[in-house]
């Protein structure tokens, strides 16, 4: 009885193994056609060039000149910098433009109104020679400083950058460049659409800012309650980006990692959700980091690596468009997130790993976000290789302890290669990888994915767009404040 027991058992085990085989097979058999931001790219060739694509200064609400903001950035090794005052396009390192309102707000937050910029050639604060160099042909402007008659990297001036939307009541930020729009246009609250409809109409490009700000997901506790696709409040904010990313090609997409990270800190889990809503439409949604620095103290905090040959804006703006980037930060201020890369690190046997280990624990332990430190060496994304035959993609990194790839908001995968085959069954439109050291992460662009049986494009369930009555109601009230208030007796008085 019991040897008829063991055969019948052997029996039901190999029917079940190959009533599952053709499932398995199928599987493997996917043929993913691979999308990659980067797939034109020879990186032992191209130039990475570090970037800070939002940052402020007394033109508006930031706390230092512009020279001193140049000067740190360039201290740090910065080759990109994008002045972007509230309200107010960058025209130049050694001239800027400055608005009345924008005036009494730097009056208020810092005493008085100061409106330095650079001369064409002088010396900085710590006594060092530097000059600006203006092309001919294109009005690109570098700042150079130089020790001992050799001069230093040069660092370019993106044109025309700006935060739109300057007096929102709920910080519905816009960042924008190349195209001189929004200087001197105020209000702005839940508007996202008319600069980002403007900036598009004229060739330039935007990106929506710190969204957890305008979400209210940064007050959040945890991820799971932040963009709750359940909530109609999250779930009308998410169709409203994804309405708006689908509607303007120009919009690159979201920053994810800014400012040190806490009220972008879910802000990945919203890009996750962003891919899953777009990629099926046939576009990708692209992500930056920036440090949108209003103090010295929090530059370097994060910054975008942009992938491109010779540093001029048309070339900027074409990688910019393209997705040629990835975006970098110092800091985590997500808990689960540190979990994750802990978990993986665990598994690693090297002193790199274990330092990580140690640092993720204590910001655990403490409650507090991860930070690498000033002098920390940020991850380096050195390579990309797509084995279209195999539906194989590799990372090659430097700096790296932790990679992690995710799919539909989830890990699915940790290490340099993954094989798209093995994780068919948690695969939808795209996965995109965390690569995580002692030095903080980055994180790739989206790998998108065409196969049979994708997730197919789906309707956005959002009805109307109440931003603008919000914005109608809340810019009026702007609008009359010169009637209300005497701001011209106020800007006499403060010698504005």
């Amino acid at each position: 009885m019991n040897n008829l027991k063991k055969i019948t058992a052997v029996i039901l085990g190999a029917i079940m193994l190959f009533s599952c085989a053709p499932m398995a097979f199928a599987s493997a058999d996917i043929d993913y056609e691979i999308t990659s931001p980067y797939e034109n790219l020879d990186f032992a060739a191209l130039n990475q060039y570090k970037a800070d694509l939002h940052s402020h200064t007394t033109f508006s609400d930031g706390n230092e000149t512009l020279p001193a903001m140049v000067e740190r950035h360039y201290e740090l090794g910065f080759d990109i910098l994008a002045i972007t005052d509230h309200g107010t396009t960058s025209t130049g390192y050694m001239s800027q433009q400055f608005n009345d309102p924008l005036k009494l707000i730097s009056w208020v937050k810092n005493g008085g109104v100061y409106n330095d910029v650079l001369a064409e050639s002088g010396q900085n604060s710590k006594g060092i020679d530097y000059r600006v160099d203006t092309d001919a042909a294109t009005n690109d402007e570098y700042y150079i400083e130089t020790i001992d008659g050799v001069d230093g990297h040069a660092m370019f001036r993106v044109p025309y950058g700006i935060e739109q939307n300057p007096t929102s009541f709920n910080n519905a930020h816009v960042n924008s460049w190349f195209v001189d729009w929004g200087n001197g246009v105020l209000g702005g609250t839940s508007n996202y659409e008319t600069p980002i409809a403007a900036v598009d109409e004229i060739g330039g490009l935007s990106v929506i800012n710190h969204p957890g700000e305008y979400t209210n997901a940064r007050d959040e506790e945890t991820q799971d309650s932040a963009y709750d696709v359940t909530d109609p409040v999250y779930n009308y904010k998410i169709n409203k980006f994804a309405s708006l990313l689908l509607e303007y090609d120009t919009c690159l997409g979201i920053d994810i990692n800014s400012k040190g990270d806490s009220r972008t800190r879910y802000d990945r889990k919203l890009w996750d959700i962003l891919l899953q809503k777009i990629v099926p439409h046939g576009r990708n949604v692209y992500a930056i980091a920036t440090t949108d620095a209003h103090n010295l103290g929090i530059v370097d905090s994060g910054y975008t690596m942009i992938l491109m040959d010779d540093l001029t804006s048309a070339n900027l703006k074409d990688a910019m468009a393209n997705g040629e980037f990835y975006a970098a930060s110092k800091y985590i201020g997500n808990a689960l997130e540190m979990e994750a890369y802990k978990t993986i690190a665990e598994k690693i046997d090297t002193p790199e790993a274990a330092a990580l280990v140690q640092m993720l624990d204590t910001a655990l332990s403490t409650g507090e976000k991860f930070y690498a430190g000033e002098e920390a060496v940020v991850p380096v994304l050195a390579g990309v290789t797509i084995d279209e035959n195999n539906d194989v993609i590799t990372l090659e990194t430097e700096n790296a302890v932790v990679i992690r790839w995710i799919a539909d908001g989830k890990e699915i995968a940790s290490g340099s290669t993954i094989d798209l085959d093995d994780y068919s069954n948690e695969i939808g439109s795209y996965v995109r990888a965390e690569i995580v050291g002692v030095g903080g992460v980055i994180y790739t662009q989206a790998f998108t994915l065409d196969y049979e049986g994708a997730p197919e494009a789906e309707e956005l369930d959002i009805l109307f767009d109440f931003g603008g009555i919000v914005s109608a109601i809340c810019d009026t009230i702007v609008k009359l404040l010169p009637y209300i208030l005497p701001l011209k007796l106020i800007y006499f008085i403060a010698g504005v």
